[in-house]
């Protein structure tokens, strides 16, 4: 079965030679492999507190830059990349300096290409402590798990962690890598080609409308808060954030194959000691014919948003991993 045969509307992940942007971003990820760029990205509060300190106004290094996303002057920044990030179109004036319009971040032996702090644009493509939690799961169910997976789908992948941590696992498997937001299908694009996978295609999809067929594996890591300025990045919908998980939950099942799991990475918020995402999700997993485990990654996460109206009865939000597997 071809790639196309699973995904209606594909984009090859290798960086077209016509999309001279995305190649001129995969060039800087290049270089800043060369030279050993590290980054491990924190909570947003975090990243406030930091950068708020009188010395971190301003980049010194790369890491201020590509890492703690801190305005910079012309100098400070090599020839090659400075050029490279302004051929990519994330080169940006602020005062009379300059400011990345990308992160770069480190993910074990993986450099991933995000949009930069602080992730205010509709179409930000976030990446943060979610998301080396979520790799955490995925890469735990690689590990321990024997069943082949030839065909395998990330639902919402955003910088494409879920979707190249597969194909790096499963060099066999096809695997796509959806998302409604076409920065996020470029970023993918980008961090596949520097991860060095071909074996992975980028479709843009709401769920899995865009796609045919069933699959072995289905992982997401979807937005799961109810925000106010209804950021794709940001908003699971109703029921405190919720919604978007249980339609993903709800589709994934259906498509598959015997044998087949879905990992869902989601947040969990709770009222008066009830889980409300599992009280939801519970009728759709616990039934004949499926197998399920739930466990909290985290009992206690963006407790920031228990300040807000729409949290005010929520007691805590737990990060959550749900593995449903349809029986052979």
């Amino acid at each position: 079965m071809n790639r196309s045969d699973l995904c209606d509307s594909s984009a090859n992940t290798a960086v077209s030679e016509h999309h001279s942007q995305d190649l001129a971003l995969l060039h800087l990820g290049q270089r800043l492999q060369q030279q050993q760029y590290r980054f491990v990205t924190v909570t947003p509060l975090t990243h406030l507190r930091v950068n708020g300190r009188e010395e971190n106004r301003t980049a010194h290094n790369l890491r201020d830059i590509f890492g703690w996303s801190r305005p910079f002057e012309a100098g400070l920044l090599g020839a090659q990349e400075h050029q490279a990030l302004f051929q990519s179109g994330f080169l940006h004036p602020q005062a009379d300096m300059w400011v990345s319009g990308v992160r770069w971040s480190s993910l074990d032996d993986l450099l991933l290409v995000h949009s930069s702090f602080p992730t205010q644009a509709h179409d930000s493509v976030f990446f943060g402590p979610d998301t080396y939690r979520f790799a955490q799961a995925v890469e735990g169910f690689l590990q321990s798990s024997v069943h082949p997976i030839q065909t395998a789908v990330d639902i919402g992948c955003g910088s494409g962690v879920g979707a190249i941590l597969i194909a790096k696992a499963r060099p066999g498997a096809q695997v796509i890598a959806l998302d409604i937001n076409p920065l996020a299908l470029r970023f993918t694009a980008v961090n596949a080609s520097l991860a060095g996978v071909d074996n992975v295609c980028a479709c843009h999809s709401d769920i899995l409308a865009g796609t045919t067929g069933c699959f072995d594996l289905i992982v997401a890591n979807p937005p799961y808060m109810q925000d106010t300025q209804r950021r794709a990045y940001r908003h699971g919908g109703e029921h405190l954030g919720s919604e978007l998980s249980v339609r993903i939950l709800t589709q994934a099942i259906d498509r598959l194959t015997p044998g087949g799991s879905v990992i869902l990475y989601t947040g969990a918020p709770c009222v008066e000691g009830v889980d409300l995402f599992l009280e939801q999700a519970l009728p759709l997993v616990d039934r004949p014919g499926l197998a399920w485990s739930y466990r909290e990654m985290d009992p206690d996460v963006f407790g920031e948003e228990l300040e807000t109206v729409i949290y005010r009865e929520v007691e805590r939000i737990a990060a959550v991993v749900l593995i449903v597997t349809k029986r052979q």
